[in-house]
């Protein structure tokens, strides 16, 4: 496994095409900045020929998002008809009856923390929703899955996203000490639930294209 940095080492055109499996993670950054951040754009065109390959795929946070893009959908900013700008906490997760390994996490409070909400391109379906976040989940395929929500998260590390977010969490005046207890309350959970979907999407990829 490697771990980069899209923005200071992107992936080049033969490890989008090749690679076994691709996990685009968050970040502090949206799918719309990229007068800002140049290199989104090329973060988006290499999702774009690797989804069109068929090529495993998984998109968390503002992974999802960019999917979103590559695959022809869109991005709006939350904050209009009464939803908060910033969706950030623990809620239970309202999945469709065929979400597939989505199910593991019917009804189980995960991590939501994103400012942005996804429209799926034509022709495919959320298959997740919150409340004032009608698109948490979609899938292209059996080879691409979009999360908008945390199901990677592991409790240990929430001090780190604290320190690191720490101006966006005072803008959105998130309640530091709710966060941490509901962290503690909810944690375990997810860790089961969140490795069961990711092990039952794993399983079902194409036999082609698991190697």
């Amino acid at each position: 496994m490697e771990y980069r940095h899209a923005g200071a080492q992107p992936l080049t055109p033969d490890e989008w095409r090749d690679a076994a499996l691709v996990v685009v993670l968050g970040g502090p950054l949206g799918a719309g900045d990229l007068a800002a951040y140049p290199w989104l754009a090329t973060e988006i065109d290499g999702l774009r020929q690797r989804l069109a390959l068929g090529r495993p795929t998984l998109g968390i946070c503002l992974g999802a998002q960019l999917m979103a893009v590559a695959l022809g959908g869109r991005i709006e900013r939350r904050g209009a008809d009464n939803v908060p700008a910033m969706e950030i906490g623990w809620a239970p997760l309202d999945t469709v009856a065929d979400a597939g390994p989505l199910g593991a996490l019917q009804g189980i409070p995960v991590l939501h923390w994103h400012g942005d909400n996804i429209v799926p391109p034509p022709g495919i379906v959320s298959l997740a929703a919150t409340p004032g976040t009608p698109c948490q989940a979609f899938a292209a395929g059996h080879h691409a899955l979009g999360l908008q929500f945390h199901a990677e998260f592991a409790a240990h590390a929430l001090e780190e996203w604290l320190a690191g977010h720490a101006v966006e969490l005072a803008r959105a005046g998130t309640d530091l000490a709710a966060l941490r207890r509901d962290t503690s309350r909810h944690g375990d959970t997810l860790a089961q639930a969140g490795q069961a979907l990711l092990r039952g999407w794993l399983a079902g990829l194409p036999a082609a294209h698991a190697r």
